[in-house]
């Protein structure tokens, strides 16, 4: 994909958006586009970054790390939105400012642990699965309180909010997220912070957006199809 189709893209999904926070009655900079880089290479990104992308969503650990590695001269925001493992908590707490796929409250203690004293405290988002798919990670809906409750108290971590990926045209579960979403502030330990939607994507952002979302990942519509795939 070209510099130039890159800027079209970019151009065009800002649009959508406006668009959709319109409709919904909403302003569109209280929505952030978050710009799914996964299997795309730091060119790209570098290009977008150059064209004001700053917040970058990758799905596999590996392949962040050297594109982080490789783009450390610039001031991306990284988000990890891929399932997390025990076994790799240490390289998101040192290397993310933000990590979506937290379901466990193990995996946050760990990243609360492993957080570097040196950096802001973690930015992270509760995972639900939101319509119980056998094949999606995420907590059940009758665990969410308790996990908020809990994981809300934890040192170095600021738990912003929700991040769930329905199953395709279940638009309804973006509703029910909201719903939840609201009423699960209650338990949190700092409700101040409680303030972030992760859901939507390049084909249902707009009914995302209309539900309630706050943050949309933006892959395809932006970068076009995956280009490889070495995960």
């Amino acid at each position: 994909m070209t510099s130039l189709d890159l800027a079209t893209n970019l151009i065009q999904v800002q649009r959508q958006i406006e668009q959709a926070s319109l409709q919904a009655k909403r302003n569109a900079q209280d929505i952030q586009f978050l710009a799914v880089s996964k299997t795309h290479p730091a060119q790209s990104i570098a290009e977008l970054y150059q064209l004001g992308q700053k917040a970058f969503g990758e799905n596999y650990l590996q392949e962040a790390l050297e594109k982080i590695e490789q783009l450390k001269d610039l001031e991306i925001e990284w988000h990890f939105i891929g399932h997390v493992q025990r076994n790799k908590t240490k390289h998101l707490a040192e290397k993310f400012a933000w990590v979506h796929g937290v379901d466990r409250l193990i995996i946050a203690e760990r990243l609360s642990n492993q957080r570097p004293q040196n950096l802001q405290p973690l930015n992270i988002c509760l995972q639900v699965n939101i319509d119980d798919q056998e094949s999606k990670d995420g907590c059940r809906l009758d665990e969410v309180a308790e996990l908020v409750e809990k994981i809300s108290r934890l040192p170095n971590l600021k738990l912003r909010g929700l991040m769930v990926i329905p199953k395709p045209e279940h638009l309804q579960a973006f509703t029910t997220t909201k719903q939840l979403f609201d009423e699960v502030k209650q338990y949190h330990a700092q409700p101040e912070q409680w303030d972030t939607l992760s859901m939507g994507m390049s084909a249902d952002m707009a009914d995302a957006i209309q539900a309630g979302s706050t943050m949309v990942r933006i892959g395809t519509a932006l970068f076009g199809a995956r280009v490889y795939s070495n995960q």
